[in-house]
Formats: structure tokens, sequence, C-alpha cells
């Protein structure tokens, strides 16, 4: 028995051409022929609008911070020129709610250390 077992394909996938039959509905149908203003045009062939990240890497900056009350690190993609935060990661309503369940647990960290100063 061989060691050396592979699998070779051979030749190249065909694609089968799909033809659907007209529904009964499509065959019966009537031309219909409507004014200029109700028509429907297709799309002209203006430029598509890209969505270039390399034109807006110039203006802007990512930083990485530490929010010390949320105990997490925070990801933001600054603008160079308003200094306004354009994204950020994780959002900011998920910062509060982090700082505040950490507060809560300091809270009630800080209440038991202190019942058990006073016992002693």
């Amino acid at each position: 028995m061989s060691s050396d077992f592979s699998i070779k394909p051979v030749g190249a996938p065909v694609a089968t051409p799909m033809v659907q039959p007209a529904s009964p509905a499509a065959e019966q149908a009537v031309a219909t022929e409507l004014p200029a203003h109700q028509s429907v045009a297709a799309a002209d062939a203006a430029p598509r609008v890209r969505n270039d990240t390399q034109s807006a890497a110039d203006n802007t900056s990512h930083q990485v911070i530490l929010d010390r009350d949320a105990g997490s690190v925070v990801y933001q993609v600054v603008d160079n020129r308003t200094s306004l935060v354009l994204k950020q990661f994780p959002d900011t309503g998920v910062l509060r709610r982090r700082a505040y369940a950490r507060a809560l647990e300091q809270a009630r960290e800080d209440a038991h250390a202190l019942r058990i100063d006073r016992k002693i």
C-alpha cells in the first residue's frame, strides 16, 4: 500500500445553464406603453460613489485610550481637522454601563470591608 495518497481533479467544473420557463401570467400579459413621465428609466451611467478609505485616512488618526472608570481599552478614529471622534469601539453607552457596574461592585466591596473592620 502506498503512503502518497492524493486526489487529483479531472477536468474543470462546467456550469449548466438554467432556463426558467415563463409563467402563464407572463405569457398572457399585455405589453404596456407608458408616457415618458410615468415610465421607469434605467439608471444613468454616471460614475459611482466610492467608499474609499484611502482618501479618508489622510484626514483621520487612530487612538487607543485606557478608560480607567470602565476598566476598558477604547479604540477611536479621530478627524484631524475637527478633533471629533468619528468611530469608537466600544461605544460610549457600553463604557458608561461598565463604569456604573464597576462603581457598584466597588461600593459593595467597600461596604463589605467596612463590616469586617467593625467586627474586628
